[in-house]
């Protein structure tokens, strides 16, 4: 699964997807999903479309024997313009008891694009509807019209990026006497990142990433016996998050005597093996603006005391 898309598939072993929100525009099915991302229902891709929803079955479900083929080379190239190589172009979820598959933004962008500009060189199909769709969308871009539509709004001022902070370290400020969380003590990173233009936000979480990574390496390097066994603690989100729905989220806490190792970690391994691609591929979905990730590694690194002689 392309993290574009989704996260990791370590971080989808964290968090079970699901719709915190769906609705229907002009028979059109959308909604977003508790990790931000927003998609369509295979009825809303093909009404999007002015496809019959059995053809796009049948390119999406069989996917990595039809982007071989004239049609899904087209598409797969769209994606991979867009830094996207996709082995599946939708995840399952399960809303009200029905199970269906949920197709992202930037998956749906490429399919409609196809559509609009270059189905009907292939044959008699009438491209008018996705034309006139695609068109619309690229001034009012599906990531946002999807948001707007279920009441969630991106650019709400009083919602930007430090009351997402602000908020977020308000409902999370206390953890167990001799434990940190990965959030609270990325909050110094975190400001410098928002300093720099990172839209900290539901479809930007960070910490999300770095809490993975460090607990993969907290496993791989049995940290447990020398600092002691980590344990969960509820993580909150604000009311307005996708996230919220869900509820508290267990997440990992660690013994306080670990500190210096994750900080060590942080500075030595994951700022400057992991972040650059983790801002890379949020660029790639819109959630942030394309930014210098070389410059922003110098900027968020914490500065090292010379050698003393």
């Amino acid at each position: 699964m392309d993290k574009s898309f989704l996260p990791s598939h370590e971080q989808q072993q964290e968090l079970e997807l699901f719709p915190v929100k769906e609705i229907e525009v002009d028979g059109i099915q959308m909604g977003v999903l508790n990790n931000g991302t927003p998609y369509l229902t295979m009825c809303g891709l093909s009404r999007l479309c002015g496809v019959d929803s059995g053809v796009l079955v049948r390119l999406t479900t069989n996917w990595l024997d039809e982007r071989n083929k004239p049609r899904g080379k087209k598409i797969d190239s769209m994606l991979q313009s867009k830094g996207l190589r996709l082995t599946k172009l939708y995840t399952t979820i399960t809303n009200q008891g029905i199970e269906t598959h949920a197709y992202p933004d930037s998956v749906c962008m490429a399919i409609l694009e196809y559509y609009a500009f270059e189905a009907h060189k292939a044959g008699s199909f009438d491209n008018t509807k996705a034309l006139n769709n695609y068109r619309a969308l690229a001034e009012h871009t599906l990531r946002r019209f999807i948001y707007l539509s279920v009441g969630i709004d991106p650019e709400n001022p009083q919602r930007g990026a430090w009351q997402c902070f602000h908020e977020r370290l308000q409902l999370n400020s206390q953890m167990p006497f001799g434990y940190f969380s990965v959030f609270s003590e990325m909050a110094d990173l975190t400001l410098r990142m928002i300093n720099t233009g990172f839209n900290f936000g539901p479809a930007s979480i960070p910490d999300i990433s770095v809490g993975v990574t460090w607990g993969k390496y907290w496993v791989s390097n049995k940290l447990d016996d020398r600092y002691g066994k980590r344990t969960r603690y509820p993580h909150v989100y604000p009311e307005w998050f996708p996230q919220h729905k869900a509820g508290p989220v267990d997440t990992w806490i660690y013994p306080d005597d670990a500190l210096g190792e994750f900080r060590r970690w942080m500075q030595k391994s994951y700022l400057p093996t992991k972040f650059p691609a983790y801002i890379e591929s949020k660029a790639r979905e819109g959630a942030i603006p394309v930014v210098n990730t070389a410059k922003l590694l110098t900027q968020v690194k914490k500065p090292e005391l010379p050698n003393k002689h």
